[in-house]
């Protein structure tokens, strides 16, 4: 199973953006359980400039099959970006 059956490949270049989106987050003042939901938000809007500006929407059924791929596609790339952070502290406990 090839994971560009799921995220489109022009999309995918958001994971690192979102990674580096969560550790900017870190770093400020927000609280860890809130940067995953950001992340998500911030992913799906991402993900909706793009699929509504390459997308011939002619008719109701089209908005709705872009607003369903922006929300599917926004929620798998950040939890993708989410899941490499999760493997990047894994590792850094595991080298302790």
């Amino acid at each position: 199973m090839d994971f560009q059956e799921y995220i489109k490949a022009e999309l995918l270049i958001l994971i690192p953006v979102l990674y580096i989106i969560g550790i900017g987050l870190k770093k400020s003042d927000f609280s860890n359980n809130k940067i995953p939901i950001i992340l998500g938000i911030s992913s799906v809007v991402l993900s909706s400039i793009w699929v509504f500006s390459t997308s011939d929407i002619l008719n109701i059924k089209d908005v709705a099959s872009a607003i369903f791929t922006s929300i599917t596609q926004g929620v798998l790339l950040a939890g993708a970006s989410v899941y490499i952070n999760q493997l990047y502290i894994q590792r850094k406990k595991d080298d302790k």
